[in-house]
């Protein structure tokens, strides 16, 4: 099949596919960042074993917290209590004490007898009926102790049993922490080349099994108990793993399998030595049960911790014949009960979950970014709940026969919440920085920690309200490419910011190139009036260093001008809950804007209610002029400012212009604009004098001062006279008689070196 054509259609779709996986991957970059950094790090300190007893710990309160277990009525501990060592009066007890016992118990028909004692010497008198009695008793088991340690040697089994190849492994595993929570169903004996001994649990429940027609299957990693004859398995028992669980790096010597403890001896059915011997006792109580013989007694020192000897429980220790009878009993109930087996899970899927644990937490915490009070109460409720969710997950599959690791995905959840919650600080703080550009530390700590700072709400308060615009920028941006606009733009706001930023302004809004400024709020000093005036001053003082910049990229020249008024405007966040905005409202916010139009290039006007405010003595004017704006009642008096004394002391160069009489006029036509529209029909004129930045025109229409003029020029040279110009009428007095003065706000560069050419011109031509 030839190739499809790649059409433009597809190519867009392609694009706006890969832009919104891009928008995506965007939305949720927090999440993508911290989760797989979490679940790394939490995982490592799990490989390193840090979490290790964490992991234990919890295990062992899942026991406590576990419903209390039926009593297991198939095992009989027949135990060996301090009393009975009192009444005894000796131990070992003599070999003739321990032929009564199994005689008795012999009697009861039970279906095995373990005997959790020692007994490799003889303890006369008795030891020759003994040793018959143990040959003739076939489902009795003795123990063997196989493994030696620091404390400990192995003990041999009674040579009667061994004879008969009944005996058992004993042994118990103790964890780091001294707690038995694994068992063993058999191990290698070193001193019988290696050859596999049952464990005494084990061997006990398979007698027990084996008369109900079941059998062991061993397997390398699975030990199964199934029917003789139809081989059906009944129970598969998994051999422990040596990073089972919260197991990090465990000997897996033997056959181990995790321990589900029934419970402590109270699970079980239980009767002294001496209530053996007196007879005291039912006479169906050991009938076809197993019967396990060991010590319970203090002074004997057989005893262990277990999950039930928790350190945040009472600590007390177990007997050893009570964790074999807990063997026991696990074995039959997994065999006949369907009670299961405790089984753990592979590593890749504890790491999944982990992973699913700790990206639970960050999708939480990321999306507290959106609500007003990230972090806030709720919030941590919630990251906590669902922590205590994946504990409760835990807790059931424990229930059901499952370990699953609680503290790894615990810690991964809680991890990556708080990296979540670090992340939106740090972006926050990054946020506070950017904000910080226009704003003193003093506004931004005002907005963002004051607990009333973020309230929609407003207040009556007085303002000083400054707002500069550059002249005639719109049509330098037609001219110049968007990214020149953009960079010349970026520049000058900059150079704007630090000023306004130096005098303690809170700049309200960019509004194009223009800025506006509040001197008052959200903070309020005394000298804000004054600081505006010193302000405004700076900032036109630092044109020169904009121009600077500009001409040395070959950007037109800027100029700016100033609008200053003072008065009480309602000051606070308005707007909706969803979106607000800090900002002033009011009429002298208004006739602010009003002010800052009839201004010219390098021009500042006040406003009578600023000079008032600041004091007359205090600021240096060189004009003032009487201006009708559109909405207010009465005229408005405004005063050209270039200094000011007192604590800000500052000056603007004053610049004198001179005008040149050209040789031949200038003609002309012009239209007269209405804001940023032209109204009204062309008229002609002439310029008859010339200076750097303003001219003086005749025209057949009068003009009316401060209004504003689009003008087209009649020049001799090739593509200039296409160029337009934009001015604004001055109310000062022309040199020229019955002409009016203007101001340029906006000329091409062509047209700045045609003017400045004829202009010399005409400056040696009178000279000559």
């Amino acid at each position: 099949m030839a190739n499809l054509p790649v059409t433009a259609d597809s190519k867009r779709e392609k694009l706006r596919k890969r832009e919104t996986v891009k928008q995506w991957l965007w939305n949720w970059r927090g999440v993508f960042v911290s989760v797989p950094a979490v679940t790394f790090a939490v995982l490592g300190l799990r490989s390193l074993g840090w979490l290790q007893q964490f992991e234990l710990v919890a295990f062992d309160q899942f026991f406590l917290l576990r419903p209390r277990e039926s009593v297991d009525e198939r095992i009989v501990i027949v135990k060996i209590t301090e009393a009975d060592v009192k009444q005894q009066k000796q131990w070992p007890f003599s070999d003739e004490t321990l032929v009564e016992l199994l005689s008795i118990i012999r009697q009861q028909q039970p279906a095995a007898i373990g005997l959790d004692l020692y007994r490799d010497l003889p303890v006369e008198p008795g030891h020759v009926k003994l040793s018959q009695l143990l040959r003739d008793t076939p489902n009795l088991v003795g123990v063997q102790k196989v493994v030696e340690s620091q404390d400990s040697g192995a003990v041999a089994p009674p040579p009667a049993l061994a004879e008969a190849g009944r005996v058992g492994a004993n042994d118990l595993i103790l964890d780091g922490d001294g707690r038995i929570r694994r068992g063993l169903l058999a191990i290698d004996d070193a001193r019988n080349n290696d050859a596999t001994l049952p464990s005494f649990a084990a061997y006990l429940a398979g007698l027990y099994l084996e008369q109900r027609g079941l059998e062991y299957d061993f397997s390398e990693n699975e030990a199964r108990i199934i029917d003789s004859q139809t081989k059906v398995v009944k129970a598969a028992i998994p051999a422990f793993q040596t990073n089972d669980g919260g197991y990090v790096r465990a000997a897996e010597g033997g056959f181990q399998l995790l321990m589900n403890y029934r419970g402590r001896i109270s699970q079980f059915q239980s009767i002294t030595l001496t209530e053996v011997l007196e007879k005291r006792f039912k006479p169906e109580l050991m009938r076809d049960r197993i019967v396990m013989i060991g010590s319970t007694a203090e002074s004997l020192k057989d005893l262990f911790f277990d999950p039930y000897s928790s350190h945040l429980s009472v600590s007390s220790r177990t007997p050893g014949v009570v964790i074999h009878a807990n063997l026991v009993s696990e074995l039959l109930s997994a065999t006949l009960d369907q009670r299961p087996i405790l089984r753990t899970w592979n590593e890749p899927t504890e790491w999944a979950w982990t992973f699913l644990c700790a990206s639970l937490g960050a999708i939480l915490s990321w999306q507290q970014r959106y609500l007003k009070q990230p972090w806030n109460i709720i919030g941590l409720i919630g990251v906590l709940l669902l922590a205590a969710g994946v504990v409760v997950i835990s807790f059931i599959a424990f229930l059901s026969g499952w370990w699953i690791p609680v503290i790894a995905p615990v810690l991964a959840l809680l991890g990556a919440a708080f990296s979540i919650t670090g992340y939106i600080a740090r972006s926050a703080a990054d946020m506070r920085r950017t904000f910080g550009r226009y704003l003193t530390d003093e506004v931004v700590s005002s907005l963002l920690e004051t607990p009333s700072g973020l309230q929609l709400g407003g207040e009556r308060r007085k303002v000083t309200v400054l707002i500069s615009d550059l002249r005639g920028f719109s049509a330098i941006s037609e001219r110049l490419p968007p990214e020149q606009v953009v960079t010349i733009l970026n520049h000058y706001l900059g150079v704007m910011s630090d000023v306004i930023t130096r005098y303690q302004g809170t700049i309200n809004e960019f509004i194009g190139d223009g800025i506006f400024v509040i001197f008052g709020a959200p903070i309020q000093r005394e000298d804000d009036t004054e600081r505006a005036i010193a302000c405004a001053i700076a900032m036109q003082a630092e044109m020169e260093k904009v121009n600077s910049y500009n001409e040395a990229h070959s950007f037109p020249r800027l100029e700016m001008g100033i609008g200053i008024n003072t008065g009480e405007l309602i000051v606070g966040n308005i707007g909706s809950q969803k979106r607000a905005k800090y900002t002033v409202i009011g009429n002298h916010a208004n006739l602010a804007a009003r002010i800052e139009t009839y201004s010219v290039g390098r021009q500042i006007l006040i406003s009578e209610h600023t000079l008032n405010d600041v004091g007359a003595p205090l600021v240096r004017v060189s004009a003032q002029m009487r201006v009708e704006p559109k909405g207010i009642r009465e005229p408005l008096t405004l005063y050209e400012v270039f200094g000011i004394h007192g604590t800000h002391r500052i000056d603007l160069p004053q610049e004198r212009e001179t005008f040149v009489t050209l040789k031949a006029p200038i003609y002309l036509q012009y239209v007269v604009l209405e804001g940023k529209h032209i109204v009204g029909t062309v008229f002609e004129g002439k310029i008859i004098c010339l200076s750097e930045s303003s001219a003086e025109i005749e025209s057949c229409s009068p003009l009316t001062p401060l209004s504003n003029l689009k003008i087209n020029l009649f020049l001799p040279i090739p593509n200039v006279e296409e160029l337009d110009l934009y001015a604004k009428v001055l109310n000062q007095p022309a040199t020229c008689p019955g002409c009016v003065r203007i101001r340029f706000t906006s000329t091409p560069l062509e047209l700045v070196d045609a003017l400045k050419d004829l202009r010399q011109a005409s400056a040696k031509h009178l000279s000559d």
